[in-house]
């Protein structure tokens, strides 16, 4: 894998993303007031995140009996919504296994990386790609929960006269009142077939 730098675990994605809103910046070479206030808004995100997830017993189990070891790679922005909602789940996921690395690379530094790992031929994130030791790939998810990626399809397909802003808080809406279950599903259902 030929990725560039930064490579972030969890922990210094969140503090990078943290020291990016007191600059009144974002990730990327496109600094806009938009993505810098959508960064700010993922930083409170992702603390609340962090402060509530409790992984389900499961999935904890199944994390814990990893055998062979893993890099879990997350492709990602700190200007991401649904990055924001996901990465630190994944991210509790990954502390909570021993045969489990956690890296966190940006999209826009690595295009050949994204390019890839489409999804329905775009460049959504954020994007797991799980590798076993030799470089394989085992499984990859994303860039939202399955419910998550529909509610946007039918959005794209049929706005009914909803804006994106409309859209976006009725995606975080379905993220707040989901409380991390569905991506801790699809993880689970993921882990028992590898």
């Amino acid at each position: 894998m030929d990725i560039n730098k930064p490579v972030f675990s969890y922990d210094e994605f969140y503090e990078w993303t943290k020291e990016l809103v007191k600059a009144g910046k974002t990730s990327g070479e496109n600094q806009t007031e938009v993505l810098a206030d959508f960064t700010a808004l993922n930083k409170r995100r992702m603390r609340r995140l962090n402060k509530t997830i409790k992984i389900k017993p499961e999935l904890l189990k199944l994390l814990e009996n990893i055998k062979q070891p893993q890099h879990w790679m997350v492709i990602t922005e700190a200007w991401c919504g649904d990055s924001a909602q996901s990465l630190p789940v994944i991210g509790k996921m990954a502390a909570a296994a021993k045969n489990v690395k956690l890296s966190v690379v940006l999209r826009d530094e690595n295009p050949k990386l994204i390019e890839k790992h489409h999804t329905n031929g775009s460049k959504s994130i954020p994007k797991l790609v799980a590798f076993n030791e030799a470089g394989d790939e085992l499984f990859s998810w994303g860039p939202r929960p399955a419910p998550a990626q529909e509610l946007l399809m039918n959005w794209k397909k049929e706005p009914q006269g909803r804006n994106w802003e409309e859209f976006e808080k009725e995606l975080h809406t379905w993220y707040a009142k989901d409380k991390t279950n569905t991506i801790q599903q699809e993880f689970i259902s993921l882990l028992s077939h590898i």
